[in-house]
C-alpha cells in the first residue's frame, strides 16, 4: 500500500516498513523490477507517459512542461517517451487526442440518440458542463493549444474523425426536433455545439476572476447548479419552434 510519498511494505510483526529505510539493494531490485515490468507491457508504459504527460502540460502548458519530469512521474526512461510518440511535440499532440478521446468517449454513454429531441439536448447541456467542471485539465490544455492557434491540433486525423459522427448525432436530433414542431428549423449542428461548449467554458475557466469582479462566489455547488439551470434554459429557449 501507499502512505504520502513513501512506498509501504510489512516489516516482521505486522506492521508497516517505510522502503525508503530498506537496503540499497534492495531498493534497487525493486526500481528494476518495475522497469522491467514497463518493458513487458509497452501499452501500460505508454499510457503512464500519457496521464503523467497530461498532468505536466495541464499545469505548464507545452513550453513549460518537461520531458525529464513527465519520464520521472511516469517511472519510465525517458528514451522510451521519444520511441513512442517522436517528440515531446508528439506526445503534446497524443494528449490532447487522448483527452477529446475522453470527452467523446463520455458523451457517447448519454445514448442521445434514444431520448426525445428536447430531452436528449438538455441532457447534453448538462453533461457538457459537468465533464468540463470535473476535468480542468481538458479546458487548460484547450486553452494553451489556442495560444498556440491549434498548430499541433491541425495535424490530428484522429480528432476530426471523432467530432464528424457527434457533428451528425446532433444534426438527426435537430432534424426530428423540426419534424416534430419542437425546433425551429435552420439551426446549425456546430453552431449549437460551440455555443454549448462556450457557454460551460467560459463559465468555468474564468471562475476565479468572475468571482472576484462580481463579488459573488461563483464556484460553489449551488452557483454551478444554477449556472447549468441558467444554460439550459437560455439554449432550449433559443432553438425551440
Amino acid at each position: 500500500m501507499a502512505r504520502g510519498n513513501c512506498m509501504v511494505t510489512r516489516n516482521d510483526r505486522g506492521g508497516p516498513r517505510d522502503l525508503s529505510t530498506a537496503p540499497r539493494d534492495v531498493q534497487k531490485i525493486r526500481s528494476k523490477s518495475h522497469r522491467n515490468s514497463h518493458r513487458r507491457d509497452p501499452e501500460r508504459t505508454r499510457e503512464a507517459i500519457l496521464a503523467a504527460a497530461q498532468n505536466e502540460f495541464a499545469l505548464k502548458g507545452l513550453s513549460g512542461g518537461r520531458v525529464d519530469e513527465i519520464a520521472r512521474r511516469a517511472r519510465a526512461n525517458k528514451r522510451m517517451i521519444y520511441h513512442y510518440f517522436g517528440s515531446k511535440q508528439g506526445l503534446y499532440l497524443a494528449v490532447l487526442e487522448r483527452v477529446y478521446e475522453g470527452l467523446r468517449g463520455s458523451e457517447r454513454t448519454l445514448e442521445l440518440a434514444d431520448l426525445e429531441p428536447e430531452a436528449a439536448i438538455k441532457r447534453l447541456i448538462e453533461f457538457n458542463f459537468d465533464y468540463c467542471r470535473d476535468h480542468p485539465e481538458l479546458i487548460s490544455l484547450i486553452n494553451n493549444e489556442n495560444l498556440h492557434r491549434a498548430r499541433h491540433l491541425r495535424q490530428s486525423k484522429k480528432v476530426r474523425e471523432l467530432h464528424s459522427p457527434f457533428v451528425r448525432l446532433i444534426d438527426d436530433i435537430l432534424k426530428r426536433g423540426v419534424a416534430q414542431g419542437v425546433f425551429r428549423p435552420g439551426l446549425d449542428p456546430v453552431n449549437l455545439y460551440v455555443t454549448i461548449a462556450a457557454m460551460a467554458c467560459f463559465y468555468l475557466s474564468n471562475n476565479w476572476t468572475l468571482s472576484a469582479i462580481f463579488g459573488r462566489s461563483l464556484g460553489t455547488d449551488a452557483a454551478c447548479r444554477s449556472r447549468k439551470r441558467h444554460n439550459v434554459e437560455i439554449i432550449l429557449a433559443a432553438i425551440r419552434a
